[in-house]
């Protein structure tokens, strides 16, 4: 049986099935007697005491910078949260709820809440804080939770959902995929599954109650499917491309201590795109000449207070640190469209692509982009920043940021805290960037291209919108001249051009990036070594052929076929 779902963390596994399944535990909807609503109160607060713990001893052995800490704590925070605690005891005592009862109703509204506020990520949130509740709920009625740690060796985790609290809990060795009914690309779990590189299928409408444990399970997220009792053929096969795929991570390590260069010698800045601490200490597995990017947002986003000018200061300093003189790229907090922070008032909007966004969100709250920024600049001493800032279009906008640069500077002397250098740049995304870059140049030290906001915004096609993922894609026709006009431009006023996007990433654009005149990339941590890997089988006058060959194409099928032929 062959079901699909979404694959969110790539690989193929095999493996015994190790299903977990919600307790069935119906809720009695009666109303409780006046005489026992304190009985009940301090039953949930034993409850929430309990999990409370459950997920503490979880985060103990996770380092505080890492995304898994930084996502508990969300669980935490909420959970310890005053005003829900108060609101839960409110519904038992005056609707005379039971505990449980009052848990799924509490949880529920903040769930929904979060879903009215028309964000993707808030939306991944509300599927949290309904499992969390679940687990409350479980421990309520049975005074357990379903435990993750105890696992069979080689197993393939089957479940409704796994929060970020409970896939702390479970013991990564033993585990080959994970399978999951509900959740997305953007959910928490996914974001974790990913970090561990465990093939993960998401969105699989599977029946649980149909698949026995220790049944054989294949999950091939390449294609997006898991095969409940595969054939032998389908095994033979799947384990084929499992070969092939450790064989080829095998063979990259050799280029882990290699220059980036072509095979005539032309070297190439190879970085990294990273979103928290405990991805840059992954760094030098790969080889990353630092950091092309440093997502911030990612920081506000994971946490439901904001982190202030110290905490941020401090987390520049760590990232600095383990880089050891390497650059760290840093950009400024990029919110908006799909990207929401919990502890901030997001303006809701008809169409928020198009709204207050990047650098348009922070000009409009000073006090938040103040704070970021004299962080920033007081970690500068300790190292070498690149500063570069989201959705610029206008050299007006670069005029109030410089302005608000200098505040800070002055603010810092003041304070006697002082402040070190910065390079600044900005990050090319929309048509408008491109066309007026040549008045912002001369303000400027670098720029990076962001590739993914680039094709959304010149092709006028929403970046999450399935339906255009393979009639707009990344590379095409258009947005190669716009790439080229963009590198065009710099290299007239000797700037540096980076590209952080997407396209950076692929192994089959690398080269045309490179010739088009690209003089660093900024890539996944995945894929660093296999961009490093392609690059080093090209000679540079030919990577610049394929570029002036790419620039007069005129159809995505033309431009494909190009790069296909070369890259064979």
């Amino acid at each position: 049986m062959i079901i699909k779902g979404i694959a969110v963390s790539a690989g193929i596994a095999l493996g015994q099935a190790k299903v977990f399944r919600p307790l069935d535990c119906p809720l009695d909807y009666h109303l409780l007697p006046p005489s026992k609503l304190k009985q009940e109160c301090r039953h949930l607060q034993q409850a929430l005491n309990n999990l409370i713990e459950q997920i503490k001893t979880s985060a103990k052995h996770l380092n505080v910078d890492s995304e898994h800490y930084q996502l508990i704590e969300a669980d935490l925070l909420l959970l310890e949260d005053e005003e829900l605690q108060q609101e839960l005891i409110n519904t038992i005592t005056q609707l005379q709820f039971s505990a449980a009862l009052a848990v799924e109703h509490t949880f529920a509204k903040q769930a929904q809440a979060m879903r009215e506020m028309n964000s993707a990520y808030l939306s991944c949130r509300a599927e949290d804080v309904l499992s969390l509740g679940q687990r409350l709920v479980n421990l309520l009625l049975t005074g357990e939770c379903v435990q993750l740690s105890a696992l069979p060796d080689n197993c393939i985790v089957l479940a409704k959902d796994i929060t970020p609290a409970e896939f702390a809990t479970l013991p990564l060795d033993k585990i080959a995929g994970l399978v999951l009914q509900t959740g997305g690309v953007t959910s928490h779990t996914a974001i974790l599954a990913r970090s561990a590189a465990i093939p993960t299928l998401m969105s699989c409408p599977c029946d649980l109650d149909i698949i026995i444990d220790g049944t054989t399970v294949a999950i091939d997220a390449l294609q997006g499917e898991v095969i409940i009792e595969p054939t032998a053929d389908q095994i033979e096969l799947l384990q084929q491309l499992q070969q092939q795929a450790i064989q080829r991570k095998l063979g990259l390590e050799k280029f882990k201590h290699q220059l980036t260069q072509t095979q005539d010698g032309h070297q190439v800045a190879l970085l990294a795109n990273v979103g928290s601490i405990s991805e840059i200490n992954h760094l030098a597995e790969v080889g990353a000449e630092g950091v092309g990017l440093f997502r911030t947002e990612f920081m506000f986003m994971n946490s439901d207070q904001l982190p202030d000018e110290e905490q941020q200061y401090r987390l520049y300093c760590d990232a600095l640190r383990l880089l050891d003189g390497k650059p760290l790229t840093i950009r400024t907090i990029d919110l908006g469209a799909d990207k929401d922070v919990p502890s901030l008032t997001m303006p809701k909007e008809e169409n928020p692509a198009l709204g207050v966004r990047g650098i348009r969100y922070t000009l409009s709250h000073t006090a938040l982009f103040r704070s970021q920024l004299q962080a920033i600049l007081r970690a500068a001493n300790h190292g070498p920043i690149r500063l570069m800032f989201p959705m610029v279009n206008q050299v007006e906008e670069l005029d109030t940021v410089f302005e608000i640069i200098e505040q800070c500077k002055l603010a810092l002397n003041e304070a006697e805290q002082g402040y070190g250098d910065v390079e600044l740049g900005i990050v090319v995304e929309t048509p408008a960037a491109v066309i007026n870059l040549e008045s912002m140049l001369p303000l400027l030290d670098f720029i990076s291209i962001g590739t993914n906001d680039l094709t959304q915004y010149a092709m006028a096609a929403d970046r999450t919108n399935p339906y255009f993922i393979n009639k707009y894609p990344v590379l095409s026709p258009a947005i190669v001249k716009l790439i080229a006009q963009t590198i065009n431009s710099a290299k007239q006023q000797n700037i540096t051009v980076s590209v952080c996007g997407e396209l950076a990433s692929n192994p089959i654009a690398a080269p045309l990036l490179i010739g088009l005149g690209v003089d660093e990339l900024s890539v996944s941590i995945a894929s660093l070594l296999e961009v490093k890997q392609a690059l080093s089988q090209w000679c540079y006058e030919d990577c610049v052929t394929l570029a002036q060959q790419a620039t007069v194409t005129t159809r995505i099928a033309e431009l494909n076929q190009l790069l296909t032929c070369c890259h064979s």
